[in-house]
Order: structure tokens, then C-alpha cells, then sequence
């Protein structure tokens, strides 16, 4: 053990690369004509997140984590198609003929390649841009600060929603992964 506290990005980054892993581990045996689908045993139809809604959710706050940390977000922001699909206020609905949503490998290449760089990003930040006041005033009083906000986003929101992978599996039958 050092005296010296690991910096912050090495801390979020730890939940992050967690979650990505977990990410990866849910989409084992999921088919692209699952992937955007709601689970439905017998005739009921579960109102419940799909995958792609999932991750193709996700996928658009990496962008947010790496451009607040300073970094070059260009080759990971959103576009419009997604961010009108994903965005906090979208509504996640069964894609019965595969025309909604954007392929499973452009929305899990989206969360995966987005996440990467987030989490390299926050490696290489200084502790002191984690102490800045958080810029999304609508947020601030739950995350003060850009570490506060950084870490919900890739941690507990991150985990909530994968959680909700983890549930829609059990729903369609694939079980634990």
C-alpha cells in the first residue's frame, strides 16, 4: 500500500471497466433478431428495456465523459439517428421488423468503442479537473463536481442498466451470463 490515494480517474475507471466487462457478458448468445426486441413470455409482452435500447443508451454519455475530461470525443460522439433513438426522454419500443434501431454491431460497437475511450481518458486526467464544479446544472446537486457526475455515469448508471440486460435475458430464456 502507498501513502498516496490512487488518482480519481484510476478509481472510476476501475467501475467502468467492470461494467463494460459485465456489458460483454450479457451479449453472449444474443442474436441481432433478439437484440432489439422486447421479451414476451407467452402472449405478454414485458415493458422492459432491450438490448440495443441498453446499450445504444449508454453509448451516448462516454462522448460526454470524454469531451467534460478535455478529451477528443469526435471519433466516438453519437449521431443524431442515435441520440433521437437514446436520448434520456426516448422510449424503448419492440422493434418487431428490425427498421427502429441501428444494427446490434453498430449500437454494441458504439457502447464498446465509446466506453474505451472513456476509460482511457480518465486515466490520463488530472485529479484537479475531477474537482471542477460539474457543468449540467440540472445534475449538479445530486454530482457537485465532474468526478461526482463521472462516476455515477460509469458506475451506477452504467450497472443499472446492465442490470436490466441481466433481467431481459431471464425473460427470453438465455439465463445468467
Amino acid at each position: 500500500m502507498t501513502d498516496s490515494p490512487a488518482p480519481i480517474g484510476n478509481v472510476i475507471a476501475a467501475s467502468a471497466r467492470l461494467g463494460l466487462g459485465y456489458a460483454e457478458r450479457m451479449l453472449s448468445g444474443v442474436d441481432a433478431d433478439q437484440f432489439a426486441r422486447l421479451a414476451k413470455i407467452g402472449d405478454t409482452v414485458i415493458d422492459s428495456n432491450h438490448p440495443c435500447f441498453i446499450l445504444g443508451h449508454l453509448s451516448l454519455y462516454a462522448p460526454r465523459v470524454v469531451t467534460e475530461l478535455g478529451g477528443d470525443a469526435s471519433a466516438i460522439a453519437p449521431s443524431e439517428r442515435f441520440v433521437k433513438c437514446f436520448n434520456k426522454d426516448a422510449k424503448c419500443i419492440d422493434d418487431v421488423d428490425g427498421s427502429l434501431y441501428p444494427s446490434m454491431d453498430e449500437v454494441a460497437n458504439a457502447f464498446r468503442d465509446g466506453h474505451q475511450v472513456a476509460i482511457e481518458t480518465l486515466l490520463k486526467t488530472d485529479d484537479s479537473v475531477f474537482h471542477a464544479e460539474n457543468p449540467n446544472e440540472a445534475m449538479r446537486a445530486k454530482f457537485p463536481t465532474v468526478g461526482a457526475m463521472h462516476a455515477f455515469y460509469l458506475g451506477g448508471h452504467l450497472m443499472l442498466h446492465i442490470g436490466q440486460f441481466s433481467a431481459w435475458r431471464r425473460m427470453v430464456g438465455l439465463g445468467a451470463a
